[in-house]
């Protein structure tokens, strides 16, 4: 969402802000994978990163697409936050996947 607050700097300052509490989080989110993971908690700590690889190749890759297609250095952050999003959606949808199917394992054990 940097693109939408680079000309205003409290706002860009606020974004920076928030992308260090994002990542700050990491660790965080590094435990619940390794609580979800049960016996397989190496080959889910090896994915999570893998994940993050794939995301920063991914991000450069698209932005590269930006600046051939000629709309210039201001659009890779368009494109970043279109990576967000879709992100964003992904993590909502497995959310509501987990929910889901913690209702059926309540429902089958009650």
């Amino acid at each position: 969402m940097f693109a939408l607050v680079a000309s205003n700097i409290p706002l860009t300052a606020l974004a920076v802000f928030m992308l260090g509490g994002g990542i700050a989080l990491s660790p965080a989110m590094q435990m619940r994978l390794m609580d979800v993971a049960a016996d397989a908690q190496t080959l889910a700590a090896s994915m999570n990163h893998a994940a993050f690889n794939m995301a920063n190749a991914l991000g450069a890759w698209l932005g590269g697409l930006v600046l051939v297609a000629g709309y210039g250095d201001a659009a890779t952050g368009w494109a970043g936050m279109i990576l967000s999003c879709v992100g964003l959606i992904l993590f909502l949808l497995s959310l509501w996947s987990e929910k889901r199917d913690a209702g059926k394992e309540a429902a089958r054990a009650g």
